[in-house]
């Protein structure tokens, strides 16, 4: 007796297509909520290296225009922010 025939479970070509193609959408859906999440991450990282680097300045322009940035950064963010 051969182990391997023990509990086998054939199936038609269909139905692996589909479960191929349902698998296939799951893992495209997976990358792209990741990847969105990755970029607010990073969009998120930026607008406070901007505030950090707008602290080390003295108030003027630069510091102005730093937090300007940050801000604009900020609300460029999707609803995750809130």
């Amino acid at each position: 007796m051969n182990i391997f025939e023990q509990g086998k479970t054939l199936y038609t070509q269909n139905e692996f297509n589909q479960a191929l193609t349902e698998a296939k959408a799951e893992i495209i859906a997976v990358a792209i909520q990741t990847t969105r999440q990755a970029m607010f991450l990073e969009r998120r990282a930026c607008a406070q290296m901007l505030l950090d680097m707008a602290d080390a300045e003295d108030e003027g322009a630069v510091c102005t225009a730093l937090r300007n940035a940050a801000e604009t950064m900020v609300n460029r963010l999707p609803v995750q922010n809130q």
